[in-house]
């Protein structure tokens, strides 16, 4: 009996010091995620179309980050909260992971119960609200554009990631042979609340325009196959390129490490 326990002995330390051991071997850390929210401009499914958030993963060191295009096809800031698709993005967000939103091109009617008014958010930055009663009797309190982009960003924050705010995507809009920019409205007010957010601004709106300017109206009707707001897939490289460019103009920004090398 004495001689089975001096047996049994050094297997048991070896299973404690192993148990200890494994106890102390941290997982191996999960890769962080870059979350793109946005319109069709971001994400576009449409044969022939493309959307620049689509695109991303070609720039950037999958190998080190992932990247999940939440953006949907109609929506605004307004519409991407009311159904849910905000809190899908928060339930999987998590500390490291980064969040760039693009959102304007679907906030410009006036809010009411029409169907042309449910997307439409109040101008500007502010506090104001007004409030929709639905035929369901259900109410609803409508914010300023600049008050959902705080939401997201203040949220982001909240679970320990970075957020970034881009300016809409230009349209091909043309005036006096140049191209029509957002930096009156919607561009604007996404510069203001980044500013006063303390978080990173991508004037998309300009670095794209920029690029079309030198293009030439020829050229730049090329990426834009039906209408003057979404884009051909080498449209939505070509925007997907200036983020990265709007990114690398910062360059202390964490996001910037993920860049593949040119």
């Amino acid at each position: 009996m004495i001689q089975r326990k001096n047996i049994l002995a050094p297997f048991l330390l070896l299973v404690i010091a192993t148990t200890v051991l494994v106890g102390f071997i941290q997982k191996p850390k999960s890769k962080p995620t870059l979350y793109i929210i946005g319109d069709s401009t971001v994400r576009n499914t449409g044969e022939g179309f493309g959307g620049w958030g689509s695109y991303m993963a070609e720039l950037l060191d999958t190998t080190k980050i992932s990247v999940s295009n939440q953006a949907m096809a109609g929506r605004s800031t307004r519409t991407f909260i009311k159904e849910d698709r905000w809190n899908k993005v928060l339930v999987t967000l998590k500390k490291g992971d980064f969040v760039i939103m693009q959102f304007g091109h679907n906030e410009g009617s006036v809010p009411d119960t029409s169907k042309a008014g449910y997307r439409g958010v109040l101008r500007g930055t502010g506090p104001e609200t007004k409030e929709l009663t639905w035929k369901n009797g259900e109410k609803e309190e409508v914010h300023t554009y600049g008050w959902y982009l705080r939401k997201f960003v203040q949220e982001a924050k909240a679970k320990g990631a970075t957020p970034i705010i881009a300016s809409m995507i230009p349209r091909n809009q043309w005036k006096d042979g140049k191209v029509m920019l957002a930096n009156k409205d919607f561009g604007k007010w996404a510069a203001e609340v980044a500013q006063s957010e303390k978080v990173l601004f991508i004037d998309l709106n300009k670095i794209t325009a920029d690029k079309y300017n030198q293009m030439g109206l020829e050229q730049v009707k090329a990426l834009f196959p039906t209408d003057h707001t979404h884009t051909s897939p080498d449209g939505a490289r070509l925007n997907a390129a200036s983020v990265v460019e709007g990114l690398k103009m910062n360059k202390k920004h964490p996001l910037n490490k993920y860049v593949k090398k040119a």
